[in-house]
Parts: structure tokens; C-alpha cells; sequence
């Protein structure tokens, strides 16, 4: 499955996007060969998760402080690194095994950091769903902002969203008996967009936080509501 869903991602669409298992980005990346990295950080993560999967929570799109340099969703640098266990977030609630950087150590001596996911892997860790959850974005690659580089972020546009579709719909056809949780407007019309219903969680930066959390709670014990939603994005 893997590296069919692994091709299925080289499928970038043109312009200022960056796909980071399949691209090196020169100016930031430590390795002429970081996406190889990234490659088999998204393997292991969904290696491990395959067969217990019980949410799929979807966010926008890839941001430069997560996904850029790491490869998997809503994951920072400083999580794979070791550098948030002071907030009980260890490396090994993403994958085991081998974790290393593909930035320059100059950027972010800690690597960087995504403080919206740092909360949405604090929320898995409470309830024990980081083996049970896969971090996902319904445009799956990273849109930069062409004037600022890759280390910026930009709203993806309707065509490039739709590009992303094909990417979805094959997790969907994949995981059977998921519950899909929408961060943000994109991500719950993506996900209509494919007859797929959600429950929308409101985003936790903000302000949002404690909305965010309560949500989290409501899912798992199953009285959900959309209390306090606000369309603000995602972006890890």
C-alpha cells in the first residue's frame, strides 16, 4: 500500500508548492538526499498505525515548521528530535526507531517548531489516540509564498485543492470504519467534496485552544458539538 500511496504523492501539482518526499529543498535541507528521509518518516508513521486506525483528523496543508521537514502531518522537527518531552511529547508517539532532522541545524538548533501541533499531539497523547489516529491535510504538500521562499506558507487555491482529492480518496478506500475530523473550512469541503461526512473541530490557535480540547473530549465520549467553531485553518 505504501509505496503506491508513496506515488500517488509525487504527483505535485506545478507552481510554489513543495513536496517533501519527493523534492530537496537546497536551501534549508541538510541532505542532498532529505526527502529520502522524509520518505521513511511517513512510512514508519503509517507503518505503525495500519490495522488500528480509528480517526483520520484532516487539517489544510503541509506548513514549513511541520510537515516540510519531517514529512508527516501536524509534526514538528522538535517532536521527532526529543525536544519536547519537557511536555511529556516523546519521539516515540510518532514512530519508533531512528528519528533525525533534514534542516540545517543554523535555521533551529532544537529544529523547528509547530506550537498548533504541538497541542493537537498533547490532545492524541490524553486520550491515547496516537496510534489510532493518522495526521493528514486535504492539500497534502506544502504552498510557500514565491516572494519569502520555502519558509512561508500560503493558502492553497481551488485547483491545487482539488489535486489533492485523488491523494484522499485512496486513504479513504484504504482505512475502513474511520471517523474523519475536519480542522478548517478547506479541509471539511475537501472532504465533502468526496462524500465523506466530519465532525469540524474548532482550530486551537488564537484563542481557540481550550475550544479545541473540549471538542477533542465531546468526540471521544461521543457528545460532540460544534461549540465555538470558528473557520480558521490549520496549517502543520
Amino acid at each position: 500500500m505504501f509505496d503506491e500511496f508513496l506515488n500517488l504523492l509525487k504527483e505535485a501539482p506545478p507552481g510554489d508548492v513543495f513536496n517533501p518526499w519527493w523534492e530537496v529543498d537546497f536551501d534549508n535541507d541538510k541532505y542532498n538526499d532529505s526527502y529520502k528521509v522524509r520518505q521513511q518518516n511517513l512510512r514508519s508513521y503509517f507503518s505503525e498505525r495500519l490495522g488500528q486506525i480509528q480517526y483520520i483528523m484532516l487539517a489544510e496543508a503541509l506548513g514549513y515548521q511541520g510537515g516540510h521537514f519531517t514529512g508527516i502531518p501536524m509534526t514538528s522537527e522538535r517532536l521527532l528530535l526529543g525536544e519536547l518531552e519537557d511536555k511529556q511529547l516523546f519521539a516515540n508517539y510518532v514512530f519508533t526507531g531512528k528519528h533525525q532532522r533534514t534542516s540545517k541545524e543554523d535555521l533551529n538548533q532544537k529544529g523547528f517548531n509547530e506550537p498548533t501541533a504541538t497541542i493537537v499531539w498533547s490532545e492524541l497523547v490524553r486520550f491515547n489516540l496516537t496510534h489510532k489516529t493518522i495526521l493528514w491535510n486535504s492539500f497534502p504538500w506544502h504552498p510557500y509564498k514565491k516572494e519569502n521562499g520555502f519558509l512561508s506558507n500560503r493558502t492553497p487555491t481551488s485547483s491545487e485543492r482539488r489535486s489533492g482529492r485523488e491523494v484522499l480518496k485512496y486513504l479513504k478506500a484504504r482505512i475502513n470504519n474511520v471517523r474523519f475530523l475536519a480542522i478548517g473550512r478547506q479541509a471539511e469541503q475537501q472532504l465533502a467534496e468526496i462524500g465523506e461526512s466530519c465532525d469540524v473541530l474548532r482550530h486551537p490557535a488564537h484563542g481557540g485552544a481550550n475550544i479545541f480540547k473540549q471538542q477533542m473530549r465531546d468526540v471521544i465520549s461521543g457528545q460532540y458539538s460544534e461549540l465555538g467553531r470558528k473557520d480558521v485553518v490549520l496549517r502543520t
